[in-house]
C-alpha cells in the first residue's frame, strides 16, 4: 500500500462543492454545510473554486441532482479546467457512475473525503490499520467501474491508500485484506486493553468534542505536553493520554478524535478501540467552539455520538472554548423586533438554556487562557468526587 502521508500534496487541486436542499434541509443550512465540506477539502488539499446547490423535494436516486443542474455543473468544469466535484452527501455506487458519465472529472462524496483526510493524518500504525480498514469496507461496494476510473485519473484527494492499489484488485483480494485488517485490530484491542487495566488506580478523563474546537490546545494546557495542534479538521486521530497533577491529585487526562457530522459508520467501527478510551472514562470534557455559529448542532451531533457509543450516561463537564473570538452585533434600539442569535452578549447567552443545564459548564479561551485556573479548580474538585466513589480506599491524598 503507497503511503502518501510522509510527502505532501505539491498540487492543490480544484473543486466544485455540491448539495442538495429538502424541505427537510432548508438552503440556508445546506449552506453551511458546505462551508464545513469547504473546510474539509482544504484539510484534504484542494480548492474550492464554486459551491452548487438544487433545491429539491428528494435527492435523485440516479444522479443526485436534477438533469438541468447537472449539466449546469458539467458546463462549470469544462469552462474551468475543474479536476474534482465533492457532493456532500454520501453517493451509491451506481450515483457515482452516472455523475462521472456527465462531469467528465473525479467524483467523491463527503464519505470518501473524510476516509482520505483520516489516511492523511494517520501517524501510528494502529491508526494507519483503523483508517485502511475503513477504507476498503467502503470501496468494497464501489469496485464496479471504479479501477478503470482510477487508472485515468492516478493520486490526488481520495486517491490515497487503497485507492492507488493496482488495477487487477478484485473483490476477493480485497475481502482477504480486510479479513487480515480485522485481525490486525483485534490484537490491537487486546494490547490497548491490556494497557487500560494497568491505569486502573486514576481516574480517567476524556477531552470530547467537535472536530476543530480546541481540544488538543487545551490538552497541552492541562497537561503541560505538546500534542499537535492545528487549525485543521481531525489534527488529532490517535488518542492521546497525560497523567496530569492538579494540586496533589493525579489523573489521567486522554485527547480522542473529534466527531463531525454524518462520521462515515465504517470509522466508528474501525476506531472502536480508540472509542473505548471515552467508553471506559469515568469524566467526560465536553469541549465546544462557542464561535461557532453552529455550536449548538455541534452539541447535539456530539451528545448523539457518545449515545451510540455507549457513553451518554457518563459526567460531563461542558467546556466552551474560544470565548475570546465570540462576535456579536449590537442590535439596533428602535428594531422593535425580537432579537436575533447574532444580537445576543456571551453574558445574555450564559443566563439562556446554558443556565439550566443539568451538569457543570465553563467558559474560557485556551488561546489566551482566561478563565484556565477556573476550570483547573472545578476540574480538582470533580475529579476528587470522583476518587473518593471509586477508590474508598485509596483517599490518603486528601
Amino acid at each position: 500500500m503507497k503511503n502518501d502521508t510522509q510527502t505532501p500534496d505539491l498540487h492543490e487541486e480544484r473543486a466544485v462543492l455540491v448539495a442538495v436542499a429538502t424541505p427537510a434541509c432548508g438552503i440556508e443550512r445546506v449552506t453551511e454545510y458546505l462551508d464545513e465540506l469547504a473546510f474539509l477539502l482544504e484539510t484534504a488539499g484542494g480548492i474550492t473554486v464554486k459551491k452548487f446547490v438544487q433545491n429539491l423535494t428528494y435527492r435523485d436516486p440516479k444522479t443526485y441532482l436534477g438533469s438541468g443542474k447537472l449539466e449546469e455543473v458539467a458546463v462549470f468544469i469544462k469552462e474551468n479546467d475543474i479536476e474534482l466535484a465533492v457532493f456532500d452527501d454520501e453517493l451509491s455506487p451506481s450515483q457515482i457512475r452516472n455523475i462521472e458519465s456527465i462531469l467528465h472529472c473525479k467524483i467523491l462524496d463527503r464519505t470518501h473525503l473524510i476516509l482520505d483526510i483520516f489516511s492523511k493524518r494517520a501517524q501510528t500504525a494502529h491508526s494507519k490499520v483503523q483508517v485502511e480498514l475503513a477504507q476498503y469496507q467502503y470501496l468494497l461496494p464501489r469496485l464496479t467501474g471504479m479501477w478503470s476510473h482510477l487508472q485515468k485519473q492516478r493520486g490526488g484527494i481520495g486517491m490515497r491508500g487503497p485507492g492507488e492499489k493496482e488495477i487487477e484488485t478484485d473483490r476477493r483480494i480485497i475481502r482477504d485484506r480486510i479479513s487480515l485488517l480485522k485481525k490486525k485490530l483485534v490484537e490491537i484491542d487486546r494490547q490497548k486493553l491490556t494497557q487500560r487495566s494497568n491505569r486502573e488506580q486514576y481516574v480517567r478523563v476524556a477531552l470530547v468534542g467537535y472536530t476543530n474546537v480546541g481540544k488538543s490546545t487545551l490538552m497541552n494546557l492541562i497537561s503541560k505536553s505538546n500534542v499537535f495542534a492545528e487549525n485543521k479538521l481531525f489534527a488529532t486521530l490517535d488518542t492521546t493520554v497525560r497523567k496530569v497533577v492538579i494540586e496533589n491529585l493525579p489523573f489521567l487526562l486522554s485527547d480522542t478524535v473529534g466527531f463531525i457530522r454524518k462520521l462515515p459508520h465504517s470509522l466508528v467501527e474501525s476506531f472502536k478501540s480508540t472509542l473505548d478510551e471515552i467508553r471506559e472514562t469515568d469524566l467526560i470534557l465536553h469541549v465546544v467552539d462557542i464561535s461557532h455559529p453552529d455550536f449548538e448542532e455541534q452539541i447535539s451531533i456530539v451528545n448523539q455520538t457518545l449515545q451510540e457509543i455507549g457513553a451518554g450516561n457518563k459526567p460531563v463537564i461542558t467546556i466552551f472554548n474560544k470565548i475570546d473570538n465570540y462576535k456579536w452585533v449590537e442590535k439596533d434600539p428602535d428594531d422593535l423586533t425580537p432579537k436575533k442569535k447574532e444580537n445576543i452578549t456571551l453574558e445574555e447567552l450564559k443566563q439562556t438554556w446554558m443556565a439550566k443545564m443539568n451538569h457543570r459548564t465553563l467558559f474560557i479561551s485556551a488561546k489566551t487562557k482566561e478563565n484556565m485556573e477556573e476550570m483547573k479548580s472545578v476540574l480538582y474538585e470533580e475529579i476528587k468526587k470522583l476518587h473518593i466513589q471509586i477508590y474508598p480506599y485509596n483517599n490518603f491524598l486528601y
